[in-house]
């Protein structure tokens, strides 16, 4: 996997995936940041986000669960002092969908937080206190 990270200007960057995708990635205002895009900290974090959302989503879809809806908000703490790491991340996922069976659900997600979710798993072997939980609706 390559990555490529352009400045555009101040603390302005472009950062393009392998793949060929672009993201505009800024600082904070304090270093000239504008405002243009993520943080690279809220980056990874939305990272870590995505990667563990996508394995539920297709767990559920290989178990036959009628998903119409998934999203998982996540919150984190970051160390005081530098490098400021995150120190815990909490993932919690909202699941909808009809007739969904709560032993699927919380079997893909165990299955993303402890085999498949390869961002969140790098930082739990970093030291950093990786939890999640998750609720169910149902569709109307």
């Amino acid at each position: 996997m390559k990555a490529r990270i352009k400045w555009a200007e101040k603390a302005t960057f472009i950062a393009e995936s392998g793949s060929g995708h672009a993201v505009v990635v800024d600082g904070p205002p304090d270093i000239g940041g504008r405002n243009l895009g993520p943080r690279p900290m809220e980056l990874l974090l939305m990272g870590v986000g995505a990667c563990s959302t996508v394995d539920v989503i297709y767990i559920l879809q290989k178990a036959r669960q009628t998903v119409t809806d998934c999203w998982c908000e996540l919150d984190s703490k970051r160390a005081e002092t530098d490098p400021k790491v995150f120190t815990d991340i909490h993932l919690h996922f909202v699941v909808t969908g009809r007739n969904l069976a709560e032993n699927h659900v919380k079997r893909a997600v165990e299955l993303s937080a402890e085999k498949y979710c390869s961002a969140s798993i790098m930082l739990k072997k970093g030291g950093v206190n990786v939890s999640y939980d998750y609720e169910i609706r149902a569709a109307e």
